[in-house]
């Protein structure tokens, strides 16, 4: 059996609050990467200089810059793809791997992260990608979000088998790109999966960093690039309406996002087979609810 080397990529950009939590944690890893990339995409907060300051200590570790992309201060940088574009940047100077990793620059993982993912990857050769689950602030407490779905995996720490990645065309620079990864994982045979009892710290909660509202637009956005139909769109948007603050009006904002990309005609991701596999899996996954509702 082939010996699992490991590739972790960070693509970051102003986590001066939270690196050295980060770098501590990859750290402590009983497995560390092989080979961990961090490219820092225009830092202004000196997350750079915290970076450049911990990598002597740390032999696995590699700073590098990203290209600069013209966007103005205010501009959505996820709208725009920018974690991605720096996560591939990394990737043009990456060593041979079997496995690689994306992970955030505000997540901090727990010490056997990596030795217990690896390990499910050899033990299930179907597993394509995989990660763990997130916690998030909360008040003074820690809670997991997002976790309903065990079939995805959050994209602030994905792991990728090296055949499924390249079977999938690598990171697709477009908004939606850690939806569409999973679906065409899936598509070509691969497991995709999170992992419970494997919980990593997030110190910011999911979309917020250029404001919530702002963030749940985003999320509307992407599920119609992704192409979700508009029925499951409403339906979820009705969930996080009543699930997400500010209540009501995050439902609202997520609804606009698809309604707008919709009225744009903004570009579909609609590589060949991808959304019929995609609507199957929606269907699926519908009449598997209205079984287990009907036999309670």
């Amino acid at each position: 059996m082939t010996e699992a080397r490991l590739l972790v990529i960070s693509p970051v950009r102003n986590e001066s609050r939270h690196i050295k939590a980060v770098i501590d944690a990859m750290a402590a890893q009983t497995r560390p990467p092989d080979s961990w990339i961090v490219v820092d995409d225009g830092s202004t907060d000196g997350t750079l200089e915290l970076l450049t300051e911990a990598a002597p200590a740390l032999p696995f570790m590699k700073v590098l810059t990203a290209p600069r992309v013209q966007l103005s201060d205010t501009a959505d940088r996820l709208l725009h793809a920018a974690d991605a574009r720096a996560f591939n940047h990394g990737l043009t100077f990456a060593p041979v791997y079997t496995h690689i990793g994306k992970i955030d620059g505000d997540i901090e993982l727990p010490a056997h992260y990596w030795q217990e993912l690896l390990g499910r990857f050899r033990d299930e050769p179907a597993l394509g990608i995989a990660g763990g689950v997130l916690v998030e602030p909360v008040g003074v407490c820690w809670k997991v979000r997002g976790a309903s779905n065990l079939e995805h995996v959050r994209g602030a720490l994905k792991l990728y088998r090296r055949e499924c990645f390249t079977a999938i065309g690598g990171m697709h620079e477009m908004l939606g790109w850690d939806g569409c990864d999973e679906v065409l994982a899936r598509m070509h045979g691969f497991a995709t999966r999170s992992f419970p009892d494997l919980a990593a710290r997030h110190h910011r909660v999911a979309g917020s960093a250029q404001g919530r509202l702002r963030g749940l637009r985003r999320l509307g956005r992407s599920m119609y690039v992704e192409g979700y139909p508009p029925l499951w769109v409403t339906a979820r948007s009705l969930k996080v309406a009543a699930a997400s603050a500010p209540r009501g009006i995050s439902g609202a904002a997520y609804l606009t996002g698809y309604v707008d990309a919709a009225v744009r005609r903004v570009p579909r991701f609609e590589p060949e087979g991808y959304r019929q596999h995609l609507h199957r899996e929606l269907r699926s996954r519908a009449l598997g609810k209205l079984k287990a509702i009907g036999s309670t």
